[in-house]
């Protein structure tokens, strides 16, 4: 094929890819399945990525949706995204072995809201309803909690005392989404108190800010990340406020030929769950498609924050034997 000389640029942001909580969650299960052989029960997917997911089912890990669903005397591990303390009183009443891969920024939450409910002040969490951060969350007290995701959502909200109010938000929101819900939470209750620190996590903002960079300089962002990942979905929403063309692929076999068609610049970025081993797959196939057009693709990466967090791993997993 006659090449033409205009080249293609590949964009890379930066930070992308896995964060230190899911980093943990996966080490968890590997290192559980390392000492105590398959099966190993994981109430949820561990992290929301198919590919870690089906990498872990390969290795011994059971995926579970109920705790009835794991047999007496054997081991569970609880998803990054946390649990209920319903969860934790059932699992401690049938005897199992629990490892808690629940990561420490949503726990962080989860001990700011057991001290706003200590006060006696109703808590709003500001999230999406279903995803299991959220059931998660809500479930650290059986009362006094309320749910909203969106500004109109304020709007009709009732509450018991609306002068002993505080909010806490999902750890893996969109941040311009989340500060507009803040707001209309200000005008509705002017007395509403904040969490201490702020709820969504070092790793979500740090994308977030990394792709609004990408964004501006691309004329397509392309999100490595699975349908039900909330970090990725933001991340391809941020892209598309900027104006972007934006799509999410789980994985290069996601890619449309059709979207590459006049684009100059192609940004690639992934969500905190997704392995960069998928980010380097979607790369290579954008090459490819390039190549088929014609033309050649620069790959470079752009300057971003520098992450260098570790969480430390539940002890009871790194003494038992």
């Amino acid at each position: 094929m006659t090449r033409t000389n205009e080249n293609i640029e590949i964009l890379l942001a930066n930070p992308r890819g896995f964060c230190a909580g899911v980093d943990r969650a996966i080490i968890i299960v590997e290192q559980a399945l390392e000492k105590f052989g398959a099966p190993i029960y994981v109430r949820h997917e561990v992290v929301h990525n198919k590919y870690v997911v089906d990498e872990l089912k390969k290795k011994g890990a059971v995926f579970i949706d109920d705790l009835e669903d794991v047999p007496s005397g054997n081991t569970v591990i609880f998803s990054a995204h946390g649990v209920s303390k319903e969860v934790r009183i059932e699992a401690e009443s049938r005897g199992l072995r629990v490892f808690d891969a629940t990561c420490p920024l949503v726990t962080k939450v989860h001990i700011e809201v057991g001290k706003m409910r200590a006060e006696g002040k109703e808590v709003i969490m500001i999230g999406h309803k279903g995803h299991p951060e959220v059931e998660g969350t809500m479930g650290q007290s059986k009362e006094g909690m309320y749910l909203v995701e969106t500004p109109d959502d304020v709007s009709t909200l009732t509450v018991t005392n609306p002068g002993n109010l505080a909010y806490v938000t999902q750890t893996t929101l969109s941040i311009d989404d989340a500060a507009s819900i803040v707001e209309a939470l200000k005008r509705r209750f002017p007395e509403i108190a904040p969490p201490k620190s702020d709820s969504i996590c070092y790793a979500t903002q740090n994308r977030q800010d990394a792709v609004k960079i990408l964004a501006n300089d691309s004329d397509l962002v392309i999100v490595v990340g699975s349908p039900n990942s909330s970090n990725s979905n933001r991340l391809r929403e941020v892209a598309s406020n900027q104006g972007i063309q934006s799509y999410m692929v789980d994985n290069a076999s996601f890619l449309d030929p059709s979207w590459i068609v006049g684009k100059k610049k192609i940004g690639v970025t992934a969500g905190a769950s997704a392995p960069e081993v998928l980010v380097k797959e979607v790369i290579n196939k954008l090459k490819m498609l390039v190549a088929e057009k014609g033309s050649l693709a620069e790959v470079s990466e752009l300057q971003g924050v520098i992450e260098n967090v570790v969480f430390q791993l539940p002890k009871n997993l790194t003494s038992a034997k």
